[in-house]
This record gives C-alpha cells, sequence and structure tokens, in this order.
C-alpha cells in the first residue's frame, strides 16, 4: 500500500511555504518569500507578512502541484502550521489550508512549527531512532527537545529565557551597522575574524544557573555585553574590529548551545543529535558541533541550509508522521496559537 501523499503548508512568519510529501519523501518544496520587504523596515511587519502570504498562496500551492505533476484530487492529507509564529500570517495559512481540506474532503493536521524543523531532517538522513536530541535554533526560538516519538512523544527540557540566538545575531547586526537580517552578515564577518579575540560571557553557565537552567539559553546579556564593548571603544576614539567582534560573539553563542546541548545528551543517554532551524545554517554552530559531537560519539544530523530556514516541507514531513502515526485528524476549526507549547505536536 502507498504511503499518503501529504500537503504541507508553513506561513508562521515571511516564507510562503508548500510542500507534498509522500512517507519520507519529498515530492516539491516550493518557497515564496517577503523578507525584501521587510529589510527597508529591519524586522519583520507582521502586516505585511500577512498580506504577502495572501497573494503568494494560491501561486505557490499552484507552483507545488505542477511541479510535482500532482492533482489536487490526489491528496491524502492537508498538513498547516498550527504556532507558533506570528498570529496574522498562521491565520492565513491556516485558512488555506482549512478550504483545501473541507473541498477535498480530506483530513486536516494543525502541526507544530518548531518540532516541524527538527523532522525535516527525516527527509534527508532516513527515519529518527527511537530516542534523540533535537536543537532548534531560529530567530525566535532556542529550544531543546528530547524526541522519543516525532509525531507523538516531544518533551522540552530546555528554551531561551529572552533572545533566541537568531534574534540576538539581528541585534548585534544592527549594532554594528549590518543589514538585516543580521546573521548571514555576522557569520560571513566572523569567518575573518578571530573567536578568541574577546571573551564575551556565556548566559546561564555559571554553577549557580545549572540547577534551575541547566539547559536553558539567555542571550540578552551576551548582546548588552557586545553593546558596550563597541560602545567603551567608540568613546576612546578607537577603531571597531569588526570582524573579530563578530567571531567573538558568534563563538559565545555556539559554545553555549554546544555544550549544552551535548551535556544533555549525555544525561539523557542519547547518542543522536539533530539540529534544525534557520540558525543552524551558522558556520559557527556547524562547526563546533560537528568537532565536540565528534568527541563525545554524538551521530550529528543536520540538514542542508534550504531546509533550515522555513518551509513547506518541514510542515509535510511532520503531517506525514502523524498521519502514519495513526494521529486523530484535528478539528476544522483549529485555532492558531502564537506561543504554542513545544509539547503540543499537533492540534
Amino acid at each position: 500500500m502507498a504511503e499518503p501523499l501529504v500537503l504541507g503548508i508553513e506561513t508562521s512568519c515571511d516564507e510562503t511555504g508548500v510542500a507534498l510529501v509522500r512517507g519520507n519523501e519529498l515530492l516539491v518544496d516550493a518557497v515564496a518569500s517577503s523578507m525584501e520587504e521587510h529589510a527597508r523596515y529591519g524586522g519583520i511587519i507582521p502586516e505585511v507578512a500577512s498580506r504577502a502570504h495572501l497573494e503568494a498562496m494560491i501561486p505557490t500551492i499552484q507552483k507545488a502541484l505542477g511541479d510535482a505533476d500532482v492533482d489536487l484530487s490526489e491528496i491524502d492529507a492537508v498538513a498547516v502550521t498550527a504556532g507558533p509564529g506570528l498570529v496574522g500570517p498562521l491565520t492565513i495559512g491556516a485558512s488555506a489550508a482549512k478550504a483545501l481540506s473541507i473541498g477535498l474532503n480530506k483530513p486536516l493536521y494543525g502541526v507544530n512549527h518548531v518540532i516541524g524543523h527538527a523532522c525535516v531532517d527525516q527527509l534527508v538522513d532516513g527515519p529518527l531512532p527511537e530516542r534523540a536530541m533535537a536543537l532548534v535554533v531560529s530567530g525566535g526560538h532556542s529550544s531543546l527537545l528530547m524526541v522519543d516519538d516525532i509525531a507523538t512523544n516531544v518533551t522540552e527540557l530546555g528554551s531561551t529565557l529572552d533572545d533566541a540566538a537568531g534574534e540576538a545575531f539581528d541585534k548585534v547586526g544592527r549594532l554594528l551597522g549590518l543589514p538585516y537580517p543580521g546573521g548571514p552578515h555576522i557569520d560571513r564577518l566572523a569567518r575573518e575574524g578571530d573567536p578568541t579575540a574577546i571573551r564575551f560571557p556565556r548566559g546561564l553557565t555559571a554553577a549557580k544557573d545549572q540547577a534551575k537552567h541547566a539547559y536553558d539559553f539567555s542571550f540578552s546579556g551576551l548582546k548588552t555585553a557586545v553593546a558596550r564593548w563597541v560602545e567603551a571603544r567608540t568613546d576612546a576614539g578607537q577603531a571597531i574590529p569588526v570582524n573579530d567582534v563578530a567571531a567573538s560573539f558568534a563563538e559565545a553563542v555556539a559554545d553555549v548551545l554546544t555544550a549544552k546541548t551535548i551535556a544533555a545528551c549525555h544525561k539523557h543517554g542519547v547518542d543522536t543529535l539533530v539540529i534544525g532551524g534557520g540558525f543552524s545554517a551558522n558556520s559557527q554552530l556547524r562547526e563546533m558541533a560537528a568537532k565536540r559531537c565528534a568527541e563525545a560519539g554524538i551521530d550529528l544530523r543536520i540538514p542542508p541550509i534550504r531546509y533550515c530556514t522555513d518551509n513547506g516541507a518541514m510542515i509535510a514531513a511532520l503531517g506525514s508522521a502523524v498521519v502514519r502515526a495513526g494521529v486523530a485528524p484535528s478539528s476544522l476549526d483549529i485555532p492558531v496559537d502564537s506561543s504554542m507549547p513545544l509539547t503540543t505536536i499537533t492540534v
């Protein structure tokens, strides 16, 4: 019997993603981004993003179907991001998915965006083992998840208490006068800098924080430390070594993320780690994770960069997983939830 064909729709922020997945096979992944429209504002404007999703939705669905040579009537289920994310954009995606579900008389599955970032790796590296660790890092999330079953059993071990890793990069990028989004620009400059030039603080790593926040993250203090360092140099009339600042800042973020994650793997006896989300494209994080996982005997899985940013493939992949696991479909009146808890896989 053929695996179910799942259409996935992602609209949590500024990318309109539509994909088709059968089992763990990706047939097509179509994405329309409104990033350029937000760049002039230095950040995401929810109203602008919502309008862009509205305009892009039907053309992106048509492109996905056309590229895969699939007719709408062939789809077995529709999966959509129900949260977390921006309410306006989420509502556009959910509305489109509900309309498709009703029109095609096919089941609807509202799924968790963050867990989708971990699940998309199954399209590249195959099924996850019985127990795995997932570190999802993006502009809005820095979350450490224990995955016993990607479709039915995910536990949140830790998360960011303030700025997410990607958010901190954007703020430091702005501080250094770099274009939005700051992450790729800091990553580029960091490759030319000395990561040991400046010792920036590592949030929530002191002994006093270990009992309560062993697997939580905090990057607000790091961002402030960078601002004060730059301010002091500027006040003294000294040049700012932008490459070294970028490298030292990125090193501090990657150090905390990987150290806490590998400690969690050891503590819970896990030997497979998946890293996903937009920030997992960061070269220092990838290199440090690869080195530390190799030393610790942990199998590291990071999907290709095109699957790290928001896309429909991650939602179709999670939708496919929950359909195959026999999870009950969602109700047609499911709400969107901007702060959906990470223990909620489907709604």
